[in-house]
């Protein structure tokens, strides 16, 4: 019996203990959830080149990271390099806009705004960003503008350019309230003399005139050579003049070391999968499920609107065959594992939003392991205090919606064409949960898409958050690919941005630019061993990559842009840009019409491009290490393996 007493003593006490234990672990729990997360996002990232065999180090390789040699002497200059005198201290009157649309229209159409102002001598009122305005509750701490961008930035580096004031003077200001104004409503295609001829006497007349920016832009790309001046302004606004705020650049760059910790490189990547892209183009096939009708919704609301003149049923496949349509994540893994990037390679997913959700993304995940983006860098405290003090929303209650008879399913599904896939469901089939919830939940019940909620406008002013920190982060990385860019829209787009960013701030950064018609028709002809191509398709892919970072990515950007199918910002050259004397490398087309730099320029350029060149034995290195990634197809394959000479032949960077 005594014994017995024991061990019920004995598991009374551990059992006590263990209580203890548990409580103090979850109280722990609580009072360090952000340290753990702030942890976890620091640590998710495994090592790969970081690490030293035998004394070497194996970093980067020069032709995967290296600084592309021919761009080298490009330099950015977006200084005047006419007469382009101070404003004048009495200005024809105010102009004030409202801008329209999504983080890459707003960033287009604010260097297009301080043009129009400079053209027609105008005081500038710092424009009104609806993206943020519409959301109600934001941060009181913000304005419109200042919710992104940095208004006294913007005012002081633009100060010898164009007068631009926070708002209009209070009697003016009432007078607007009363629309008492005229306003006009340009598109980017706008030409200068518009404003010269119908702008400007309003506004003599008037003193105020406003803007209603909603196509991404106000003046078109392509402007005479008598304008290269106003082209300079336009870099000057981008890529000087507007800065995000304080707290969106502390946490860009702090994602950025985040990034490189042990002295890694990276890649980011921009999949460019937005619906309205995906609906202009009719890529509607290459998703399934919900997501194929909420593209075709979106189309056909494009074709009232007179912004697409095209039918609504078309082949999504024809389309991805002919370059419209973006690559696919899965795609642009096999891209880059054929160029030689190492499964571990740190790659950075840009994009506020992905059209298809993280599914999409899935195929790539699973090559490259060290798939990040804001939120695993980031914990959640990071992120809510970039937002700052918000008012809570009510919920949003939405009333039940009609339910449909299976009659009125039967003569749907009858009425229906063959397109977009998938149907709409039979009578017989149940409409599951899954499929209403979220935005997309209303695809369900009816044919009309409701009007966004308060929670869902609030969620786009924090898009603009989340793409202006992507859009740091891009810009800095050590290579750049886009899923998506310059698709004969001329509509601004994120990647194009990015790519232009990069081109004028360090032209000689890794910067794909791949064609994806021709990458289509390489995909098409691997369609049976995808994932395990012949040595051939690797090299094709290779050579098509390392030739679109160099002389001839550049010229088709060029072609692009003189076709006026792109915007300006996604290339600024010649007229934002200079090179320093190198008679080898004048010739090319690409520096046709670019200035030498001032003699100022040249002494700390030549000094600082002496740092980034690599040593012949790392070359030697490198494409030893790339090569001996072609080894395991050599067993099975009848094909003369290209010698090191042959293959250094295809990359422009030598």
């Amino acid at each position: 019996m005594i014994f017995r007493s024991k061990i019920k003593w004995a598991a009374l006490g551990g059992l006590i203990l263990s209580i203890v234990s548990l409580g103090v672990h979850l109280i722990l729990a609580k009072y360090s959830t952000d340290n753990l997360v702030h942890y976890h996002s620091i640590s998710i990232l495994t090592d790969d080149f970081g690490i030293s065999v035998g004394g070497t180090r194996v970093l980067g390789y020069k032709k995967l990271w290296g600084h592309v040699k021919f761009l080298q002497s490009l330099q950015p200059y977006s200084n005047p390099r006419t007469s382009f005198p101070e404003p004048a201290a009495r200005s024809n009157g105010f102009i004030y806009a409202k801008i329209y649309g999504g983080f890459e229209k707003i960033r287009n159409s604010i260097a297009d705004l301080v043009a129009v102002a400079r053209l027609l001598n105008a005081t500038l009122v710092i424009p009104e960003i609806q993206e943020s305005l519409q959301s109600k509750g934001i941060s009181s701490r913000y304005s419109s503008f200042s919710y992104v961008y940095n208004e006294e930035q913007f005012v002081s580096a633009l100060k010898s350019d164009v007068l631009i004031v926070k708002t209009l003077p209070p009697k003016l200001k009432e007078a607007r309230k009363q629309k008492r104004f005229p306003t006009f409503k340009p598109t980017r295609t706008t030409s200068p003399s518009y404003y010269i001829s119908e702008v400007l006497p309003t506004l003599k007349k008037a003193k105020v005139v406003g803007l209603v920016i909603s196509d991404g832009g106000c003046l078109q790309d392509a402007l005479p050579s008598s304008f290269a001046e106003y082209q300079r302004l336009r870099c000057r606004v981008a890529y000087h003049s507007l800065r995000f705020r304080a707290e969106i650049m502390a946490l860009g760059h702090e994602i950025v070391m985040r990034l490189r910790a042990s002295g890694q490189p990276y890649l980011a990547y921009h999949p460019g999968l937005v619906r309205d892209a995906l609906a202009y183009h009719g890529c509607a096939e290459l998703f399934q499920d919900v997501h194929t009708e909420l593209i075709q919704y979106r189309r056909g609301q494009m074709i009232k609107q007179h912004i697409i003149k095209d039918e609504l049923i078309i082949d999504s496949h024809a389309r991805k065959l002919n370059g419209s349509c973006p690559l696919m994540p899965e795609e642009v893994g096999l891209l880059l594992r054929a160029m030689g990037y190492p499964p571990l390679t740190r790659i950075y997913v840009a994009g506020s939003e992905i059209f298809g959700g993280q599914r999409v993304l899935i195929p790539l995940r699973a090559m490259y392991t060290n798939l990040v983006d804001r939120t695993s860098l980031c914990n959640k405290q990071e992120l809510l205090n970039l937002i700052g003090p918000e008012k809570p929303l009510s919920e949003d209650f939405v009333e039940p919606l009609p339910s449909k008879s299976p009659q009125r399913f039967k003569e749907e599904w009858e009425k229906a064409g063959p397109r977009p896939r998938p149907l709409p469901p039979p009578p017989d089939r149940p409409i599951y949960r899954h499929e209403k919830e979220g935005w997309y939940g209303w695809v369900a019940e009816t044919n009309v898409e409701p009007d966004p909620s308060q929670t869902e406008l609030r969620s786009q002013a924090h898009r603009l958050l989340w793409a202006a920190l992507d859009y740091i982060v891009s810009v800095e990385a050590d290579a750049f690919f886009p899923g998506f860019h310059n698709d004969g829209s001329g509509l601004p787009d994120f990647s194009s941005l990015v790519m232009g960013h990069r081109l004028y701030e360090m032209a000689s950064l890794r910067t794909y630019r791949p064609n994806r018609k021709y990458l289509a028709e390489l995909f098409n002809s691997s369609s049976e061993n995808r994932y395990h191509p012949k040595r051939s398709w690797i090299l094709s892919v290779r050579e098509h990559l390392n030739k679109s970072i160099g002389e001839e990515g550049l010229l088709k950007e060029l072609r692009l842009r003189l076709s006026k199918s792109t915007s300006f910002l996604s290339y600024p050259i010649p007229e934002c840009s200079c090179r320093i004397p190198n008679p080898a490398k004048i010739s090319s087309s690409v520096f046709k019409g670019v200035d030498e730099c001032p003699k100022w320029m040249e002494k700390g350029l030549k000094v600082g491009l002496q740092d980034t060149l690599f040593s012949g034995n790392e070359s030697q290195e490198d494409d030893a290490e790339l090569d001996r990634q072609l080894e395991p197809e050599e067993e099975n394959s009848t094909e003369t393996r290209p010698s090191l000479e042959q293959d250094e032949e295809m990359d422009p960077d030598d």
